[in-house]
């Protein structure tokens, strides 16, 4: 992997994580954050492990799309701030929680947060190999390795977020999925 390809992966990672603070920093108001939680738990009322997956990846795979990615992963980091500082509105207690920490410091975290990064960065090389009109077919390969990269991540990242709510919920703690 070139070194260009590594300093954009991270680029975009400390962008997504620079957007998705900005989201935690939006008030909602109590009102707002019961219409956010009430819609939210329907979301995730019977989410088990393949259903993170599936929602994460249908999040994930526009991210690849040239150009249009970029806007898309920014806008889901922006998105999962905001509904992080929708919860802290019901639940105080997670405002002593830095939100990056939940980015970081959490295992499935993590895991979303390389496989965002990844799509993000892969959608800035495309459209820069377009924009200069460059061959596209040698992008073609990596692109769809990391596809599968993303794929994989989020695979292992839904089954463990999933064990971890189950595992939470055992101990009598609420945790929300984002």
């Amino acid at each position: 992997m070139s070194r260009i390809r590594i300093i954009t992966f991270f680029v975009f990672m400390g962008l997504f994580s620079l957007v998705f603070q900005i989201g935690t920093m939006f008030e909602v108001s109590e009102e707002d954050a019961n219409i956010f939680m009430q819609e939210f738990e329907k979301l995730v009322k019977d989410i088990d492990g393949m259903g993170i997956f599936i929602h994460n990846t249908t999040i994930a795979l526009p991210m690849f799309i040239p150009g249009f990615g970029i806007a898309w992963g920014l806008f889901s980091a922006w998105s999962t701030g905001y509904a992080f500082s929708a919860i802290t509105v019901l639940a105080p207690e997670l405002k002593e929680i830095p939100p990056l920490a939940i980015l970081y410091f959490s295992p499935f975290g993590i895991m979303e947060l390389c496989a965002y990064s990844l799509a993000t960065s892969r959608s800035f090389i495309l459209i820069r190999a377009i924009s200069k009109k460059t061959n596209f077919n040698p992008f073609l390969k990596p692109t769809l390795i990391e596809i599968g990269i993303v794929v994989g991540l989020l695979l292992a990242g839904g089954f463990l977020e999933d064990y971890m709510i189950k595992l939470a919920q055992e101990e009598g703690f609420e945790m929300p999925t984002l």
